[in-house]
C-alpha cells in the first residue's frame, strides 16, 4: 500500500497516511500541484505556516527505468506568489518510491530557531534535531550526514539561503555520490523549506534493490526494452551524452538567442570559450567526467564533472544555463570561473538561472562591471554572510530590477528567464508568458522543435502541445530528455503504467492528466491574484530589438489569452 508521509513543523509530528484514492494515478508534478490547490490557501504568505511544501516522486519512479526517478517539490511561490512546482534529478525520487512513498508533505511552522532532519525509513518517518547542520553549506552538511545514514542515503538539503528564506533558494538533492547538485532550484521553494525550519529530508536505502509494488512485472519489463534502446539510439540523447547539456549553447548563439551582457545582445564570438565540445575536451584533458548520471541508472548521461587544472573536481554539472546565466549573461567566458560560481550555488543551494539573471541585472545597474569575476564571487560571499548587498541578489532578478532601477529585467510573473532570448526563440517566449509556472523553459521548451523560430506565427500551438507534454512528464518522474523516446514510444508508456498500477489508461487519459494539471494551476494562479494580464512578457521586449536579428516579441497578445481555453 502506498502512503503519504505528512510532517507537521508546528506540532512534531510525523505520519503515515495512506493515499487517497482520487490520488492513486497521480504522481510528480500533478500530484504537488493537486495537493497544493487543494490545501494551501492562495492568498497566504509562501513562507507562513499554512503554506505546504511538497515532495513527490513520478507515477513511474522507484525503478532503474532510465531517466524515470525526477523528484518535483511543489507549493507557493515566494517568487511568483503563485503555484511553483520544480524537479530535479539525483536519488530523493527512488527511495521514496523504494518505500512507498507517493509524497512527502510538510506543513506549519517550528518555533523560531528551531531545526530539525525528517529521515525515512522502516518505521516510517520521524523528527530529529538538526543540531549542528544549522549553518553548514550543502556539501558540507551532506557529507555529515551520509556518514551518519549510510552513502546510499539520499539526501534534500536547505542550504544556507534556504536558511535565509531567499527567494533564489531551491532545494538540493544528492546524486548517485552523494554531490548536493541536483536542485530543484525555481520559484525559490528552498525558501519555503526554510521557512518550515526543514533542514534536510534523509530517505534511507531500503537496500535489496526494493521497488514499488508491481501489479505485471513481465509486461513491466517487456516495455522497458524499447524505450531503452530508442535512448541509445537517439542522436539527440547522444549529443547530450557526449557533451552534455552545454551543447545547446552553440544552437543558440547561432540562432541570435544566446543571453549576453543581460539580455542585451543574442549572439558573441567570444561564446567560442564555452561551448560544449570545448568543455568536453577540457574535461577529459583534465581526468573529470564527460558522462554522469545524475539519478541511478539513467541512460543519458548528460550529467558531468568538472575538475580544475590540478584535477580535483569542483562542481558538478556544468551545463547550459549555468554556463550561459553565470557566463556570457555576465560577459564571463572562462570555464574555471563559471564552475567556482557553481559550487557556490550549490553549497549555497541557489538556482543557477535566477542568481545570474539577478547578477547581470545588477551589473547593468551599475552595482559592478561586466566580467568582474571577483566581484561575482564576492556577491556570493555577501549571500553567504547575509549582508544587504547579498540579500538583495537573493531576493531574486525582479527586486534587484526595482532597486537599482533597471527598465529592462528578464522575468515573467517575477521569475527570470532561462536562457532563451524570447525575441528570438519566441516559442520559449510563449512559454514563458502562459506557463502557470512563469518564465521557466522546463514547462515548454521549443528549442529542440523544427521551426522557424524568429516567426511568431504557430508558435503558441506548439507552445500548447509543449507545455502539456512537459507537465505529463513531470507527472510521470521523467527526465524532460526523455521525450525523445516517448514521442515515437508512447504506447510502450502506457503499458509500463498499466504494468505498475493494474490501470487502463490511454493516451487521451494521460493528456487529459496533464491539461487538469495545467487547468488546476492556472486557477490557483487566478485565486492568488496572478490575473491574465501578468501572463506576458515584460513590456520592452516587444520594443527594444535584439541583435543581430533586431528582433522584438511580437507574439500577439490575444493569442496568448487563448492558450488555455478549452479546446
Amino acid at each position: 500500500m502506498e502512503q503519504i508521509v505528512r510532517i507537521d513543523m508546528t506540532t512534531g509530528e510525523a505520519r503515515l497516511e495512506p493515499l487517497p484514492e482520487a490520488y492513486r494515478l497521480l504522481g510528480g508534478r500533478a500530484l504537488t500541484s493537486r495537493i497544493v490547490a487543494d490545501e494551501v490557501d492562495p492568498l497566504c504568505d509562501p513562507l507562513g505556516p499554512h503554506n505546504r511544501l511538497v515532495l513527490a516522486p513520478g507515477l513511474l519512479s522507484g525503478t532503474v527505468l532510465s531517466s524515470s526517478n525526477r523528484i518535483s517539490a511543489g507549493g507557493k511561490s515566494p517568487l511568483t506568489g503563485g503555484i511553483k512546482e520544480a524537479n530535479a534529478g539525483g536519488n530523493t525520487a527512488l527511495r521514496l518510491a523504494q518505500w512507498g512513498i507517493r509524497a512527502v508533505v510538510v506543513q506549519g511552522a517550528p518555533q523560531p530557531g528551531a531545526w530539525y532532519i525528517a529521515v525515512v525509513g522502516p518505521e516510517g518517518c520521524r523528527l530529529e534535531p538538526a543540531g549542528d547542520l544549522v549553518g553548514l553549506g550543502n556539501y558540507a552538511a551532506a557529507e555529515r550526514l551520509l556518514a551518519r545514514f549510510g552513502r546510499r542515503a539520499a539526501l534534500a538539503l536547505a542550504g544556507p539561503a534556504c536558511e535565509m528564506r531567499l527567494n533564489v533558494a531551491g532545494i538540493a538533492n544528492t546524486d548517485p555520490e552523494g554531490r548536493p547538485s541536483r536542485v530543484a532550484a525555481r520559484g525559490g521553494l528552498g525558501a519555503v523549506m526554510g521557512a518550515k525550519g526543514l533542514k534536510a529530508l534523509v530517505v534511507l536505502d531500503p537496500g535489496g534493490g526494493a521497488a514499488p509494488g508491481m501489479a505485471e512485472p513481465a509486461r513491466w519489463r517487456e516495455h522497458t526494452r524499447p524505450y531503452l534502446l530508442e535512448l541509445k539510439d537517439s542522436p539527440a540523447i547522444a549529443r547530450y551524452r557526449n557533451f552534455g547539456t552545454a551543447a545547446t549553447l552553440e544552437l543558440v548563439n547561432k540562432l541570435g538567442g544566446l543571453p549576453i551582457r543581460s539580455f542585451s545582445r543574442g549572439q558573441d564570438a567570444a561564446t567560442e570559450a564555452i561551448t560544449g565540445i570545448l568543455m568536453a575536451d577540457v574535461i577529459r584533458e583534465r581526468g573529470g567526467l564527460v558522462s554522469h548520471s545524475c539519478m541511478t541508472g539513467c541512460a543519458i548521461q548528460c550529467s558531468n564533472t568538472w575538475v580544475g587544472p590540478d584535477g580535483r573536481e569542483v562542481a558538478s554539472a556544468m551545463e547550459f544555463e549555468t554556463n550561459t546565466l553565470l557566463g556570457a549573461n555576465l560577459e564571463i567566458f572562462d570555464f574555471d570561473a563559471i564552475a567556482r560560481f557553481l559550487w557556490e550555488c550549490n553549497d549555497l543551494g541557489i538556482d543557477t538561472i535566477e542568481t545570474g539573471a539577478a547578477i547581470g541585472v545588477a551589473m547593468a545597474g551599475g552595482l559592478l562591471p561586466f566580467g568582474d569575476m571577483d566581484g561575482v564571487l564576492d556577491l556570493f560571499d555577501q549571500m553567504r554572510r547575509g549582508t544587504p548587498v547579498g540579500r538583495l541578489i537573493g531576493a531574486g532578478t525582479a527586486t534587484v530590477g526595482r532597486v537599482l532601477g533597471v527598465r529592462e529585467v528578464p522575468v515573467v510573473k517575477g521569475q527570470a528567464m532561462a536562457a532563451y532570448d524570447p525575441r528570438v526563440i519566441k516559442g520559449n517566449g510563449v512559454t514563458y508568458a502562459t506557463s502557470p509556472m512563469g518564465a521557466d523553459h522546463t514547462a515548454g521548451n521549443s528549442i529542440g522543435a523544427r521551426v522557424d523560430h524568429l516567426d511568431p506565427a504557430g508558435k503558441v500551438a506548439l507552445s500548447r502541445e509543449l507545455q502539456i507534454t512537459a507537465a505529463l512528464l513531470d507527472s510521470l518522474g521523467m527526465c524532460s530528455f526523455s521525450r525523445a523516446a516517448y514521442v515515437p514510444h508512447e504506447a510502450h508508456f502506457l503499458e509500463l503504467i498499466r504494468a505498475r498500477f493494474a490501470a487502463e489508461v490511454s493516451a487521451e487519459d494521460l493528456r487529459t492528466l496533464a491539461l487538469d494539471t495545467i487547468r488546476i494551476e492556472v486557477a490557483f494562479n487566478r485565486r492568488a491574484g496572478l490575473g491574465p494580464e501578468t501572463d506576458r512578457l515584460p513590456e520592452w521586449m516587444r520594443e527594444v530589438p535584439l541583435p543581430p536579428h533586431n528582433a522584438v516579441f511580437d507574439v500577439p497578445q490575444e493569442e496568448l489569452d487563448a492558450i488555455w481555453q478549452e479546446k
